[in-house]
C-alpha cells in the first residue's frame, strides 16, 4: 500500500467524521508517521513545536479510532490502514463517493506549514453537483471585453495556487466587478459555497458575519444535529467547506480624508478577519474588490509568497475598438487618440462615446488633439473617488496637475513641506487609487482635466 493511498483513505475517514479534509499540517503528521519518523523529527522538519505536533497527532488518532471502532495510534497507523485496505472495509466510502472530495497526490511535503498552502493540483477530483449559492447581490454580466490574461491570472491564483485572500483593485469604471462576475461564472463549480456581497452599505463586521453565518446555517439539512448547536464563527465554516466569497465595494470600509485603505473607526475587526483568512489552514478564498486595498493587506504574506493583488489597467486596443464600434465611432480619424486620452477605461470611453454620438457628427474632429471631454456622469464618478482623498494627497495632486511633464521625487520634496517618509506614503496611496502613474509622478489626462476644472 503506497503512502498516497494511505493518505487518501485517512482523508476519507476524517472527512466522513468531521466534514473537513486533512489540512497540510495533518497530512505532514501522517506522512511522517508512515515514514516511521518520531514526533520530534516531524516537528523539526516543519518548524513546529513538538507539543503542537503531538496535539495534532492525538486529535487524528482519536478521530480515526472513533470512526473505525478500534484503537488507532502512531505505532499501528500504517498496519491499520493496510488491513482495512485489504479487507475492503472502506467500501462504504465508495457507495457515497459523490459526497467526497478527495485530495490529489501530494508530490512534496509543504515547505511552509504556517502558510498552510495546499497542493498545486485542485482539491476536488469531483466537483460539487449543486454548490450552495447566494448571488443575489452579484450584478448581471454585462458587456465583457477581452480580459483573458487577467481572467487566467485570477483563476490560477484561486484554483491552482489556492490563494486564500486576493485583492482586485482599480480606478472607477475600469471593469473590476465585470471581471469578477465573469470569473464566478467560470469557476463556481469548483466550490461547495459561492457567496457575493456588496459592502456599499458599510455593514459592521458583526453584521456581515451574522449575515453570512445565517446563510450557512440555513443551507444545513433540517435534521442535522449541528442545527441544535450554537452557530460557529464565520472562519469555522470557511474551514469546513470550500467556499468562494466575493466582497465588492470594499472601499466603503475605509475612511474618507485619509490615505488609501485605512479602516473607519469600528471596522478594524475586518482586518483581524482577513488576517485569519490568510494565515489559517482552509480551502476557501476571499476576493476583495474596490477602489482601494486594505492598508495592511500587502503585509499579509507567507514566508515566500506576497499577497496576490491585481490592479486593473485599461483595455487593449482591439477591445476598445469594439466599444467605439458599438457607438458607431470606428470611422473617426482620431479614435487612437481617444483611446490614449481615456486610457482604455471602458466606463470613461462609453460616457464620452455617448456624448459624441448625441452631438454634431464631426464634433471630435473639430476639437484639438489634446481636448478632454468630461460628460457629467463621468465627472460624478470621478468626484466620488476624489472626495476620498486626504489633504496630503490633494496637495500633491494639485502640484502634479500643474506640470506638463512627470516630476521627480527630488522636485516634489523641494516644492512641499512634507518629510520624505510622508511624501512616499502619499504617493503610494495615490498610486493605489490609480490617480497617478506608478513608475513616474505623472497624472493621467482625464484626472488632470477633472482636477483642474474642479479646483
Amino acid at each position: 500500500m503506497s503512502l498516497e493511498e494511505a493518505l487518501k483513505m485517512a482523508d476519507k475517514i476524517v472527512f466522513e467524521k468531521t466534514g473537513q479534509h486533512l489540512d497540510d499540517l495533518q497530512k505532514a503528521v501522517l506522512q511522517g508517521t508512515l515514514k516511521r519518523k518520531k514526533y520530534k523529527q516531524i516537528a523539526e522538519d516543519f518548524d513546529y513545536s513538538e507539543s503542537c505536533i503531538r496535539g495534532v497527532g492525538a486529535e487524528l488518532w482519536k478521530i480515526l479510532s472513533e470512526e473505525l471502532g478500534e484503537d488507532v495510534n502512531k505505532s499501528n497507523f500504517r498496519s491499520t490502514m493496510e488491513r482495512f485496505h485489504n479487507s475492503n472495509i472502506l467500501n462504504f466510502a465508495e457507495n457515497v463517493s459523490g459526497s467526497f472530495n478527495i485530495c490529489e497526490k501530494e508530490t512534496h511535503p509543504p515547505d511552509t506549514p504556517n502558510s498552510h498552502q495546499p497542493n498545486q493540483q485542485t482539491f476536488h477530483s469531483k466537483q460539487p453537483a449543486t454548490p450552495h449559492q447566494d448571488l443575489d447581490e452579484m450584478p448581471e454580466l454585462g458587456d465583457f471585453y477581452n480580459r483573458t490574461t487577467e481572467l487566467e491570472t485570477l483563476t490560477t491564483w484561486i484554483l491552482q495556487q489556492h490563494s486564500h485572500l486576493i485583492a482586485l483593485t482599480g480606478i472607477t469604471g475600469i471593469g473590476k466587478t465585470t471581471l469578477a462576475v465573469k470569473l464566478v461564472h467560470q469557476i463556481k463549480d469548483n466550490f461547495d459555497y459561492i457567496i457575493w456581497r456588496s459592502l456599499e452599505t458599510s455593514p459592521t463586521f458583526a453584521e456581515f458575519q451574522a449575515d453570512i453565518v445565517q446563510f450557512f446555517s440555513q443551507s444545513q439539512p433540517q435534521n442535522s444535529l449541528k442545527n441544535t448547536q450554537k452557530l460557529l464563527p464565520l472562519i469555522k465554516y470557511l474551514q469546513k467547506y470550500r467556499c468562494l466569497v466575493v466582497l465588492d465595494d470594499i472601499h466603503h470600509l475605509f475612511s474618507s480624508g485619509e490615505l488609501a485603505g485605512k479602516y473607519k473607526p469600528g471596522y478594524e475587526n475586518y482586518d483581524s478577519f482577513f488576517k485569519q483568512i490568510e494565515k489559517l489552514s482552509h480551502q476557501s478564498c476571499l476576493l476583495l474588490i474596490g477602489w482601494e486595498q486594505p492598508i495592511n493587506l500587502a503585509q499579509l504574506k507567507s514566508k515566500k509568497t506576497p499577497m496576490p493583488i491585481l490592479q486593473l489597467t485599461g483595455l487593449d486596443i482591439s477591445s476598445v475598438k469594439e466599444i467605439l464600434r458599438d457607438y458607431g465611432l470606428t470611422e473617426i480619424e482620431k479614435w487612437e487618440k481617444l483611446i490614449h486620452l481615456y486610457q482604455g477605461n471602458p466606463l470613461w470611453l462609453k460616457s464620452v462615446a455617448s456624448q459624441i454620438q448625441e452631438s454634431v457628427e464631426n464634433l471630435i474632429e473639430l476639437l484639438p488633439d489634446d481636448a478632454i471631454l468630461l460628460p457629467e456622469d463621468l465627472k460624478d464618478s470621478l468626484q466620488q473617488q476624489c472626495d476620498r482623498l486626504s489633504q496630503a494627497e490633494k496637495q500633491i495632486l494639485s502640484l502634479l496637475v500643474t506640470k506638463n511633464q512627470p516630476i521627480s521625487l527630488a522636485q516634489l520634496l523641494e516644492n512641499t513641506q512634507m518629510s520624505p517618509s510622508d511624501l512616499l506614503n502619499t504617493l503610494k496611496s495615490l498610486s493605489w487609487r490609480s490617480l497617478i502613474e506608478k513608475q513616474q509622478c505623472g497624472v493621467p489626462s482625464v484626472i488632470r482635466e477633472y482636477y483642474i476644472e474642479s479646483d
